[in-house]
């Protein structure tokens, strides 16, 4: 059926092809879909150009298009390069990490390894040696929801 599709519609299977992958894209975004609609376009319009010749049969046609959906993911991986870059806030969305280095005053005492402090406005989750209400701490770390402390000395 597909084989069929292809040739009896020629170019405008592919370019129609093309354009769906494309539209996709844009509903699910990711630079996925991308160089494979335009694979589909370029094989399409290489068909177009081409017109009716004999060597451009549906094989020929659908390993151009396995081709350049390979090459193209792989050029356009190099080009975009990586998405990470350096930014100048690290921390930005890490609060925990933030507060690494603060002092804070523990509201309730650390039994068995937990506890809780309050810095500003936001009560804490903390692990540590067992110390009782009220204990100067130095956040030393975060880990899994929860500050670090030791205490002050």
């Amino acid at each position: 059926m597909i084989v069929t599709l292809i040739e009896q519609s020629g170019h405008w299977s592919w370019i129609v092809l093309g354009l769906i992958l494309l539209v996709l894209e844009v509903l699910l975004p990711g630079i996925f879909l991308v160089w494979f609609g335009v694979a589909a376009l370029v094989t399409g319009t290489m068909v177009l150009v081409a017109g009716s010749a004999l060597w451009l049969g549906w094989q020929v046609q659908l390993l151009v298009f396995l081709v350049l959906s390979v090459i193209f993911p792989l050029v356009g991986r190099r080009f975009l390069g990586s998405s990470r870059r350096e930014v100048d806030q690290p921390l930005l969305n890490r609060r925990g990490d933030q507060l690494i280095g603060q002092r804070a005053v523990l509201i309730e005492a650390i039994v068995n390894g937990h506890g809780r402090l309050k810095i500003n406005d936001t009560i804490w989750r903390v692990t540590g040696t067992d110390m009782p209400v009220g204990t100067s701490v130095l956040i030393t770390g975060y880990d899994q929801g929860a500050l670090q402390v030791e205490v002050l000395a």
